[in-house]
């Protein structure tokens, strides 16, 4: 691909039908649970994305047999063969890229395992935020050596029953905040069966948003962790009824499953948004109601914008809108679907009135400072906006006047939210359009197709 993609306007209301990925989220979490599972394991529909293969290469790095089958409908499977929440190889140099979800995931699997590894990561993700799942890992028993900066990347772990950490209690309870990042929750949760004393995790900070916390629930139930047994005092929910506590049933096992990945919605939501921007309709194949991720919130925004959201006959959404009718401002609480902010910031100039986002002060810590990045790149395109303590306020107005290249920051969803912003107005020019690859490989390969006769 090229160091630079010129966006091209779609010139009518669009008719978009097109596939995306199986879900970066849920492909990661299949891929821990199923090597924490006891046996053969095959993940259908999974996204492969840089993300995935990061974790899927430090999965092989400790000594797990997984390979890629592709499926007669197209589809890309994962073969992976659990150990019953053992790591095969005791030592070993892993590396976790700019893959958030492999960062702490496999931090947290390695920090409660008997081995000693060293972990690297690319630049990006040094500056990204891991001391409050660091801090918990210490508190379980591991114990780290870091490299360059205390808390962050790179470090060598020592995991809670390796020889250097034999002999330390486990507490009761460990304290976690999880205001940055709710994956220090999720990392905890899918490795905690590695701990067969089980333990109480007790949430200290302010944040409520946990949609993808959720998500790791369900597929942990899928692979056949406990339902709660309230009557059984050894066999707790790991969500109590008190939600700033979880606890992990003692000596809970995994089961190895054949196991479908959902479409990731959160790529689907830029198709969605190109409906809302351009006029037309937008379906995205095997998307529907029973999707668990927390982006199909996204879906209520564009409704509440003035688009109409239905199902056809075979349950896949259609978001469509009347190019005669307006799209209308809104102020929306953005926490628990934060992925979709900028999407949301792409879509809000084509509205006839203000939007504001909130409740995504977290996001300054991602792979961007993307509130940031968000009001310099929309301020580069003329189009008046305003930070905010949480989020940002954006003013209708998509005047052009001549290219302007965006700053991607090497950050995907940068990439592809203002790409939907260039598909209503002249002038939008991608820099680096290749950063795509960690989420959605063919992402402006998909947007090519679609103008095409």
């Amino acid at each position: 691909m090229s160091e630079v993609y010129r966006v091209k306007p779609f010139e009518k209301a669009v008719d978009i039908d097109v596939r995306v990925p199986g879900s970066k989220s849920m492909t990661n979490r299949a891929l821990l649970l199923a090597a924490l599972a006891e046996g053969e394991s095959v993940l259908r529909g999974a996204g492969m994305s840089e993300d995935s293969r990061v974790f899927m290469e430090a999965l092989r790095t400790l000594g797990f047999d997984l390979d890629e089958l592709s499926d007669t409908d197209g589809d890309i499977s994962i073969r992976i063969c659990g150990c019953g929440g053992l790591l095969p190889v005791k030592k070993a140099d892993v590396y976790v890229g700019s893959a958030g979800t492999a960062a702490r995931f496999l931090t947290a699997m390695m920090g409660l395992s008997d081995g000693c590894y060293e972990v690297t990561s690319s630049d990006q993700m040094k500056a990204r935020p891991m001391r409050e799942l660091l801090e918990a890992l210490e508190q379980l028993g591991a114990s780290f050596s870091f490299h360059e900066e205390p808390y962050a990347f790179p470090f060598t772990v020592y995991g809670r029953r390796h020889t250097e950490n034999t002999g330390k209690p486990l507490p009761d309870e460990i304290p976690l905040n999880i205001d940055r990042s709710s994956q220090f929750l999720s990392a905890l949760l899918l490795c905690g069966p590695m701990v067969p004393e089980g333990f109480t995790i007790r949430l200290t900070g302010s944040r409520e948003a946990r949609s993808y916390v959720v998500i790791t629930e369900h597929m942990m139930r899928q692979f056949g962790y406990p339902e709660a047994n309230n009557d059984s005092p050894e066999q707790q929910s790991h969500a109590s009824v008190q939600l700033n506590q979880y606890t992990i049933i003692p000596s809970a096992v995994y089961r190895s499953r054949d196991y479908r990945i959902e479409p990731d919605v959160s790529a689907a939501c830029y198709f969605y948004a190109m409906a809302a921007v351009s006029g037309g309709s937008a379906r995205v194949r095997g998307v529907n109601r029973k999707n668990t991720q927390g982006d199909m919130r996204f879906l209520d925004v564009l409704e509440q914008m003035g688009c109409e959201v239905t199902e056809e006959k075979d349950g896949d959404i259609l978001v469509s809108r009347d190019p005669n009718r307006p799209l209308h401002g809104l102020t929306v609480n953005m926490s628990d679907f934060s992925d979709q902010t900028m999407t949301l910031a792409a879509v809000a100039p084509f509205a006839d009135s203000p939007t504001v986002i909130t409740g995504v002060s977290h996001i300054r810590g991602q792979e961007s400072n993307r509130i940031l990045a968000i009001v310099t790149e929309l301020t580069r395109l003329g189009i008046r906006c305003e930070e905010r303590e949480d989020g940002v306020e954006i003013r209708p107005g998509t005047d052009s006047s001549g290219e302007t290249l965006i700053e991607t920051y090497q950050d995907h969803r940068m990439a592809m939210a203002f790409a939907v912003l260039g598909t209503g107005r002249p002038g939008v020019v991608i820099d680096n359009p290749g950063c795509c690859r960690k989420t959605f490989e063919q992402f402006f390969t998909v947007l090519d197709a679609l103008k095409s006769p």
